[in-house]
């Protein structure tokens, strides 16, 4: 039974280990712009529900010891990893004064073309690179709307110098007077199928198709960042809960140890 329990308080305490590492990336990124925090889910583990229902033991004799403390398995209980829950909720909107910076007020993601295809950002700290084009802060170009299927190639928008940036609330992108597009800014139907890529881009999730629409009538803010969603006091409470939560399970670690020990030095040699 001891050898048992080892096995569930260490998988509890590797739940835990893996809750920490998400809360500290989450403070790491507190003032990245339209950073979205992550979640760890976890789920109890049966081993019995591995079992086929033909393969159960029915007790054949339901007053004996052996049949009282069958468990069917259901005593083998582990902390199993489900998986990491991004949180898509809106971050605050902090003016900049840049003409560059664009924060989406709402649901949506501005496409961007990468070496990798075409991804997804909710930064909108752009720039201009050397060719005059609208870009990512890691240069990568910002993608106007199109018809589906067009080229990310022929997507992209470039200033020529000749007038001031302006980019209006529904995302026309103007210099001077002169239309040049509107940012092509998309939904996703289930944010879920969504990961995370690195620098603040997202991707969809192999073997799952992606599922997104234009936004016609999008909300943005120039000159406006959107803020990291993450709220200090939250993560530093979860820390401490989770913290403490792993001190448990190292206690329990170690009494289930020395309770093995006792079995083999103890009671072994009295036997």
């Amino acid at each position: 039974m001891s050898v048992k329990g080892v096995y569930t308080a260490l998988s509890g305490a590797m739940a835990q280990s893996t809750k920490l590492d998400t809360i500290a990336n989450n403070l790491a990124n507190v003032n990245t712009p339209a950073f979205k925090r992550d979640q760890q889910l976890f789920q109890e583990y049966l081993t019995a529900n591995e079992k086929m229902p033909e393969t159960t033991q029915i007790p054949r004799d339901v007053a004996s010891i052996e049949s009282f403390y069958n468990m069917q398995g259901g005593d083998k209980s582990y902390v199993d990893t489900k998986g990491t829950f991004t949180d898509f909720s809106q971050g605050g909107l902090k003016p900049t004064g840049n003409n560059l910076d664009v924060a989406i007020d709402g649901k949506g993601f501005f496409e961007v073309a990468t070496p990798g295809g075409v991804k997804l950002t909710r930064a909108g700290n752009f720039t201009l690179d050397g060719n005059g084009q609208l870009v990512t802060k890691d240069g990568h170009p910002v993608l106007r709307q199109a018809e589906a299927g067009a080229d990310p190639a022929g997507r992209v928008i470039r200033f020529t110098g000749s007038g001031a940036i302006s980019i209006a609330d529904n995302g026309d992108v103007f210099e001077g007077t002169e239309n040049l597009g509107k940012l092509s800014l998309v939904t996703v139907n289930n944010p879920d199928s969504l990961q995370k890529t690195g620098s603040s881009l997202y991707t969809f999730k192999p073997n799952i198709a992606p599922d997104m629409q234009n936004i016609n009538n999008p909300s943005v803010k120039q000159g406006f960042l959107e803020t990291s969603n993450v709220n200090i006091i939250q993560e530093m409470s979860d820390m401490i809960t989770t913290n403490r939560v792993f001190e448990s399970t190292q206690k329990a670690i170690s009494a289930y140890d020395q309770m093995a020990d006792k079995m083999i030095n103890v009671v072994g040699k009295t036997n």
